[in-house]
C-alpha cells in the first residue's frame, strides 16, 4: 500500500504483469485497508472500510497515460490514503521450476485440485513481479478528469425471457467534456454493453463491450466530446434464461446490476469530480439506436473472468469510483464516525448583527450574511393585505451586506445601505453576484459585490402580487451555474416557485399551496429556501410549513423525491446542497410540548437518509434561518433570534485543527516539474511464499514527510531542555545559596511550570463549553398579520416544553421566518 497525506494527481498507471501468469488485476482506493501484511490472502477481502476500483487491467492491456495535461485527483483531504492491488493469477504452472511430473501430469494435477493446493504443491524458487505504476505529480494540470456513471435502477429480468434491455439516457447541461475511456459491468446475466452520445439525433459510439470479458477500462477508439445539450445513453443487454425468478437491480452476484463508467475530463476551472445518470429522459429514441447494441459479444470460456475473487468487484461495482469519487446516487453513503461540531474559539459568534436571514459563500468561499439591521419583522410589519406597513422608518441605514473572513470573522468588506427594508434570502452566482429578497419590498434583486444600486429587479415595489411581474413576500433565489435560469420560491403569501431567464423574463411557474391534510407532491406552505443540485439537475425546496424538503427536475419542475423526517418537527426553515451528496438542513423552534429539539441535520441526498445531528454549545439555536455549507463539509447558520452565526465543521478537521494548534504542522514540498513515481509492485517472491495464497495483495507504504519519530521528536525537546535548565539551576543554587536553595527553586519552576499548565490551578474546564439549554415556547400570532415574521424572542415567554407526545398542538399560526 502506499500513503497519501499530500494533494497530488495520478497522470498515467503502468501494468507490469503477463497474461501467461496474471488473469487480471485491481487497483483499490480505500482508508482502512484487511491487512497488515505486505501482502495477504483474497479471502480476507481488500478494504475493511469502502473500497473503490481506480484502475483495472487484464489480458495484457496497454499502460493508461492519460492526455497531456490531464490528471486524476488523488490524497490530500479527500482522496484514499492506501492503494490495495490485487492480482488474480491465471496460469500458476508458470510458477514451476522442477516438480518431478511432466507438464502434462502437472496441469492435471492443478486442475483437479484447489488454487490454494496447488500453491503447496509448487516448489519454491519461482519468483513473481506483477504490479502497477502510478505516476504522480503535485503540478497542477489545465485539465481535470473524472468519471461520468452511467446506470439503471429499475429494471426487472423475468426468468426465462431472452431479451431484456436496460435504457439509460440523461441530458447533458454542462460545460464540455472530451471521453477517452469506458468500463461496463454487470453480473453474471449481462450480455453486452453499449455507450453512445446523441447529438441532433446521430448516435455516436462511446465503447461497446460484452461484460463477461475482464472489466478493465478500454480506451476510447475515436475522440468524442460532449457539449451542453447532447444525449448520453446507454443499452445494456441481459438475458434471464436459465432464471426461476426475476431478478432485480442490486449488489449480491444473484441480482444484477447495468452500469456504464466513462472517464472524462474537463477544462480544470469547470471541473467536475463526477456525475451520475439514472434515468431514461426519452425511451422512445431508443427505437433508433445502432443494431450493434442489441448484439451480443462471443466469448470464449477462456476469456472469461475467473468467478473466484469475482464477487470482491461484485461487492464493490456498485460503489465503484474512480480515485476516491463521491459514490452512485443510490449508495451516496458516509462513513458512520462522520460529525459535525462547532468551532468553539471561532469569533464570529460576537459580530454585531441584527436579524440574521441569509447566508452564502462567493467564489473565494468567505462567508456573506445578510441581516436586517435595527429593522425587525413583528406583527406590526403587515397589514391583513401583506402591505409592509412601516414605511415610515425608511431604509436600513447600516450596511445589510457584510462580507467575513472565514478563519478569523474579519469583515472585509460591507454594502447594502439604504437599498432595502426586510432584507430575507440570498444567494450568490458562481461570478459573485449577489441576489437577494426583500419581503416587504416583495421584490428580488440582483447586486455586484461592490455596487450600490441594483442590476436587475423582478417585481414591483412595495406591491404584493401572484402574476409575473408581482410576488408577494419572496424568500429566497438560485441560479442555475449551466444556464443561468433564476429560480425565486414566492413565498410566504404565495406557493410557488417562479422560473425566469437570466435577463429576467418569465418562463414558468409550479406549485400550489397546501389544503387541509396531509400535504401533496408539489404543494407548498411556506417554500422558505432553495438548494440547486447541479449534480442530479434539480432544485430542493424547504417546504417550511409543512417540515420537508421537496426536490424538482430544473427544467420541468417535475417532482422528484419528497424528505421528511419525524426529527424535523414541525418545520424545516432551510437546506443547502454540497457537492458530492450531502444535504444540510435546520428546523425551527419548537411548539410547546413538541419533543424534537431546534437541530442541523446531515443527509444523504440520494437516500434521504440523516447522518448526522448538530447543535451549537456556545449559546443555543433559537430560530436558526439559514444554512450554507462549502466542499469541505463547513457549514454556516444564521439565526434571527439570536441574532449571530455559527460555524461548525467535521470532526475529522478539528482533529486537524487540534494538531495545527499543538505547533505541528505538516507542510506540502512544492515540487516544480518533479514526477514523483510510485511503484506498487511485488517484492520479489518466491513459490514457497505463494503457497497460502491464489491472488496477492501488494503493500508499500510511502513516506509521510513527518514520522512518528520526529513528531515524539519536536513534543519531547522543549521538556529536556526545560529539565536541564532546572537542573543547571538548582546547581547554581546550591552552590551559591547552600540548603536554602531547594525553596528557591521549587518557588522558580513552579512558576515556569505553572505557564505550562495554563492559569490557575483549576486546569482547563470543560464545562465551560457547555452552555444549559432553555427551552422556548413559540408565540401565537394571528396569520393574516404575522404569516411567518421574524419576531424577536419575548425573553419572559421562555419556557421548559415537557416531552409528551399528548401535548395539544398550538394554534394553526406561523412564527417568524
Amino acid at each position: 500500500m502506499l500513503c497519501f497525506l499530500s494533494f497530488c494527481l495520478s497522470v498515467d498507471f503502468k501494468p507490469h504483469a503477463s497474461m501467461d501468469t496474471v488473469h487480471h488485476m485491481l487497483l483499490f482506493g480505500c482508508n482502512m485497508p484487511s491487512s497488515t501484511e505486505n501482502y495477504w490472502d483474497c479471502d480476507e477481502g481488500t478494504c475493511t472500510d469502502d473500497s473503490n476500483i481506480l484502475y483495472a487491467w487484464a489480458r495484457n492491456a496497454p499502460p493508461t497515460k492519460l492526455p497531456s495535461g490531464v490528471g486524476f485527483k488523488v490524497g490530500g483531504k479527500t482522496g484514499s490514503k492506501y492503494f490495495v492491488l490485487q492480482v488474480h493469477y491465471g496460469d500458476i504452472s508458470a510458477f514451476r521450476e522442477s516438480t518431478g511430473l511432466s507438464t502434462e501430469a502437472d496441469r492435471n494435477y492443478l486442475n483437479d485440485t484447489s488454487m490454494m493446493e496447488a500453491y503447496q504443491y509448487i516448489k519454491d524458487n519461482h519468483k513473481d513481479c506483477s504490479g502497477v505504476t502510478l505516476h504522480l505529480t503535485h503540478q497542477k494540470q489545465p485539465l481535470i478528469a473524472g468519471m461520468y456513471l452511467m446506470m439503471s435502477v429499475t429494471t426487472v429480468i423475468p426468468p426465462g425471457e431472452k431479451v431484456v434491455d436496460a435504457d439509460i439516457a440523461c441530458h447533458y447541461k454542462r460545460y464540455p467534456m472530451h471521453l477517452f475511456a469506458y468500463r461496463v459491468h454487470t453480473h453474471r446475466l449481462g450480455k453486452v454493453v453499449s455507450g453512445y452520445r446523441v447529438r441532433d439525433g446521430q448516435w455516436t459510439l462511446i465503447g461497446r463491450q460484452s461484460p463477461q470479458l475482464p472489466q478493465a477500462f478500454y480506451p476510447v477508439e475515436q475522440p468524442v466530446d460532449v457539449s451542453f445539450g447532447d444525449i448520453l445513453a446507454a443499452r445494456c443487454v441481459f438475458s434471464g434464461e436459465g432464471r426461476v425468478t426475476e431478478t432485480r437491480i442490486g449488489g449480491t452476484a444473484s441480482d444484477e446490476m447495468c452500469n456504464f463508467y466513462i472517464m472524462y475530463y474537463m477544462e480544470a476551472k469547470h471541473a467536475v469530480s463526477y456525475m451520475t445518470c439514472t434515468q431514461n429522459v426519452n425511451p422512445e429514441m431508443f427505437r433508433n439506436i445502432p443494431q450493434e447494441a442489441n448484439i451480443p459479444i462471443s466469448v470464449k470460456p477462456d476469456m472469461i473472468m475467473m468467478t473466484h475473487g469475482h464477487h470482491e468487484e461484485n461487492k464493490n461495482a456498485a460503489k465503484s469510483s474512480l480515485l476516491q469519487q463521491p459514490k452512485r446516487e443510490e449508495e451516496e453513503v458516509l462513513d458512520g464516525d462522520f460529525h459535525i461540531e462547532e468551532v468553539v474559539d471561532w469569533p464570529g459568534i460576537n459580530i454585531k448583527l441584527g436579524q440574521v436571514s441569509g447566508l452564502a459563500l462567493d467564489p473565494e468561499y468567505n462567508l456573506v450574511i445578510f441581516h436586517r439591521g435595527d429593522h425587525v419583522w413583528d406583527e406590526n410589519s403587515f397589514d391583513s393585505r401583506f402591505v409592509y406597513q412601516q414605511r415610515g422608518l425608511g431604509p436600513i441605514e447600516q450596511n445589510t451586506i457584510l462580507v467575513i473572513d472565514p478563519s478569523n470573522a474579519a469583515v472585509l468588506h460591507s454594502t447594502g445601505k439604504n437599498l432595502f427594508y426586510l432584507p430575507h434570502g440570498l444567494s450568490i452566482d458562481k461570478d459573485g453576484y449577489y441576489w437577494v429578497t426583500d419581503v416587504a419590498l416583495h421584490q428580488v434583486f440582483k447586486l455586484g459585490a461592490h455596487d450600490k444600486a441594483p442590476l436587475l429587479t423582478l417585481g414591483m415595489a412595495l406591491q404584493p402580487g401572484n402574476d409575473k411581474n408581482h410576488f408577494c413576500q419572496p424568500t429566497d433565489v438560485a441560479v442555475d451555474p449551466i444556464t443561468g435560469t433564476i429560480y425565486v420560491s414566492d413565498g410566504y403569501c404565495n406557493s410557488r416557485i417562479v422560473q425566469f431567464s437570466p435577463n429576467g423574463m418569465f418562463i414558468m411557474q409550479w406549485g400550489e399551496e397546501t389544503s387541509s391534510g396531509t400535504p401533496k407532491s408539489g404543494q407548498f406552505l411556506i417554500p422558505h429556501s432553495l438548494a440547486l443540485i447541479p449534480d442530479f439537475a434539480q432544485l430542493c425546496v424547504a417546504d417550511r410549513e409543512n417540515g420537508r424538503i421537496q426536490c424538482f427536475r430544473l427544467e420541468t419542475g417535475e417532482f422528484t423525491k419528497e424528505i421528511k423526517h419525524k426529527s424535523f418537527g414541525r418545520e424545516l426553515f432551510a437546506v443547502s446542497y454540497v457537492p458530492g451528496g450531502l444535504l444540510f438542513a435546520v428546523n425551527g423552534k419548537s411548539y410547546p410540548g413538541d419533543v424534537e429539539p431546534v437541530q442541523g441535520f446531515v443527509m444523504n441526498f440520494s437516500t434521504g437518509e440523516i447522518i448526522d445531528t448538530f447543535v451549537p454549545v456556545r449559546k443555543n439555536f433559537e430560530m436558526p434561518h439559514d444554512i450554507v455549507a462549502s466542499e469541505d463539509k463547513t457549514v454556516y447558520v444564521g439565526d434571527a433570534h439570536a441574532r449571530t452565526v455559527w460555524k461548525f465543521v467535521s470532526s475529522e478537521k478539528m482533529e486537524h485543527r487540534s494538531v495545527k494548534k499543538a505547533g505541528i504542522e505538516v507542510q506540502e514540498i512544492k515540487e516544480a516539474e518533479t514526477i514523483v513515481e510510485a511503484r506498487l509492485k511485488n517484492n520479489p517472491v518466491s513459490s514457497d511464499a505463494l503457497k497460502k495464497q491464489e491472488k496477492q495483495h501488494l503493500v508499500q507504504q510511502a513516506n509521510t514527510g513527518v514520522s512518528f519519530v520526529l513528531i515524539t521528536t519536536l513534543l519531547i525537546i522543549p521538556i529536556v531542555v526545560l529539565l536541564a535548565i532546572a537542573v543547571f539551576i538548582w546547581w547554581r543554587k546550591t552552590m551559591v545559596y547552600g540548603a536554602d536553595a531547594d525553596h528557591k527553586l521549587d518557588s522558580g519552576s513552579g512558576r515556569i511550570l505553572g505557564r505550562f499548565r495554563g492559569k490557575g490551578t483549576g486546569g482547563l474546564n470543560l464545562g465551560n463549553f457547555f452552555a444549559s439549554r432553555k427551552g422556548y415556547s413559540r408565540k401565537g400570532f394571528d396569520r393574516l398579520s404575522t404569516e411567518g415574521s421574524d419576531q424577536e424572542k419575548d425573553e419572559d415567554d421562555g419556557t421548559d416544553s415537557e416531552e409528551e407526545y399528548s401535548a395539544p398542538p398550538p394554534p394553526p399560526v406561523t412564527s417568524s421566518s
